[in-house]
Parts: structure tokens; C-alpha cells; sequence
């Protein structure tokens, strides 16, 4: 299995999907027998509290796939307790300058990278033992770091955010950016597309890969072209929202005629 680190230091497509709704034990492996390379675990908008989030983890290290958690908010707290009950990802909404990057990388990094509360022999390292020094070093190692970039300030500090020591990569919050640009929705106006090519370009330039989330395969294609390598497709409940949809519509249409 490819760990979120290693899928952040790849510039090939991964293909994901958002999870924000189903937190049920077969989750994890229904996603992974689907094909994908790993998930955007969303506590922001979901609903999700960190006990939800502790027994999803464990749901998605069972099915051998990687997840990029979105604490609800950007905190020490919010962050330190995803961390610690064993998320290696973490992506943090509204990050608008490098400065609040940098801050954010020194409270999930260990001593001497940072100023993370040190906890060792909790669900983040398996309750294992082992050196000090050598568990904060591996804890630091493996702890990958994404700001979300959905303002207008973040776009104008997008090249130092990208460029820091401790972000691993980006992730583009599309609907956010469009009303921070005062156009929501318009994701075909200039001002928007020209946020967007800032972005991808900020991100290929210390070779740092750019995520986002698409409706569907065909937008993850054109998207992909424009230059983000993480794709996530739509979300758990749309996609069965649209299957079902799709599936009914079909139906009635066959017996009607």
C-alpha cells in the first residue's frame, strides 16, 4: 500500500473521493475494491467527531488505503488530536499566507521540527514501543501537511505556502475560492481560472502535487490536464444519490414505454 506521503511525492494521478457521510466498518474496503488511491476524510462539513474519526481510520488502514483527513478547524487541538488518534494526513481549510502554513507545520511536527505535544505509545504509533528519538523522527517523517487553498489571500501567498519546508502539497478548495473572488460559482471566469492556473503553477514549481475534488470523471479529466495529479471524485452520499437517481429514472422509463 502507498502511504499518503509516498502518493505526495508522486506526480502520477491518484484517483480518491470524499468521504462525509458513510462511517461504517465496510466503507473502507467497498472504496478500495473500487479502484482507489485514497480518500478525503472531511470533518469540516460532515458532522464527524474525533470518535467517529478514530473507528474511520481504523475502517481504512484494514482496506490498506490512505486517507487525507480535514479537521473540522485548524487549531493545535483540532489538529494534535487527529494526529495522535493516527491520521498521517492532515489537510487544513483557509490557510491564506505562508505564515499561517508555517505555524501550522510546527504544531504537527515533534521536537526538533516543530512543537507538537509529544504523545508515544497512543493509537498513532499502535501503542508500540521503542526510542524516543527515533518514534518522533519517524512521527515526523510520515506526518504529511496539505493547506487548502480557498481564499484570495492564499492565492496571492500561493507560491511561498507551496515552497515551505513541512507542506507537502496542495489542495485546491474551488467553491470557497469563487466567493473569497467575488464570483461564487463562476468557475469559468477569468479571475477564477487565472487563481487556479497561479495555483497548479506554485505547486509544479517545487514539484509538490495540487489536488481538488470533481463532480465526475469527465471534469477529473479536464482537471488533470490543467495540472492537478490528486483527483477526488464527487463524495460517498453523491455518488449513491446519482447511481440510485440514475437507476430509478432508467426504470420507469423502461416500464412507461
Amino acid at each position: 500500500m502507498a502511504s499518503m506521503k509516498e502518493i505526495a511525492t508522486s506526480d502520477s494521478l491518484k484517483v480518491g473521493t470524499f468521504v462525509c457521510e458513510f462511517a461504517t466498518p465496510g466503507i473502507g474496503y467497498i472504496l478500495k475494491n473500487s479502484g482507489l488511491d485514497f480518500v478525503f476524510l472531511d470533518m469540516e462539513h460532515s458532522g464527524f467527531d474525533v470518535a467517529t474519526l478514530r473507528s474511520l481510520l481504523r475502517y481504512f488502514e484494514a482496506a490498506d488505503l490512505p486517507c487525507l483527513v480535514r479537521p473540522a478547524g485548524k487549531g493545535y487541538y483540532d489538529m494534535a488530536r487527529v494526529l495522535d488518534i493516527g491520521a498521517k494526513a492532515l489537510c487544513l481549510p483557509m490557510v491564506s499566507s505562508a505564515a499561517e502554513a508555517k505555524s501550522i507545520v510546527n504544531q504537527c511536527k515533534y521536537a526538533p521540527l516543530g512543537e507538537r505535544g509529544v504523545a508515544l505509545g497512543v493509537l498513532h504509533d499502535r501503542f508500540s514501543q521503542g526510542p524516543v528519538l527515533q518514534k518522533l523522527e519517524a512521527s515526523n517523517a510520515e506526518t504529511v501537511i496539505f493547506p487548502l487553498i480557498e481564499t484570495a489571500q492564499g492565492i496571492a501567498e500561493v507560491e511561498d505556502i507551496a515552497k515551505l519546508d513541512g507542506v507537502d502539497g496542495l489542495w485546491l478548495g474551488h467553491f470557497d475560492l469563487s466567493c473569497s473572488l467575488g464570483i461564487p460559482g463562476e468557475f469559468e471566469h477569468p479571475k477564477f481560472l487565472d487563481a487556479v492556473t497561479r495555483a497548479v503553477a506554485a505547486a509544479k514549481s517545487v514539484s509538490k502535487p495540487i489536488g481538488r475534488i470533481v463532480a465526475d470523471a469527465e471534469e477529473g479529466v479536464k482537471q488533470h490536464a490543467a495540472g492537478f495529479n490528486l483527483i477526488g471524485i464527487s463524495g460517498d452520499a453523491w455518488i449513491l444519490q446519482a447511481a440510485m437517481a440514475d437507476a430509478a429514472h432508467k426504470l420507469r422509463k423502461a416500464v412507461t414505454t
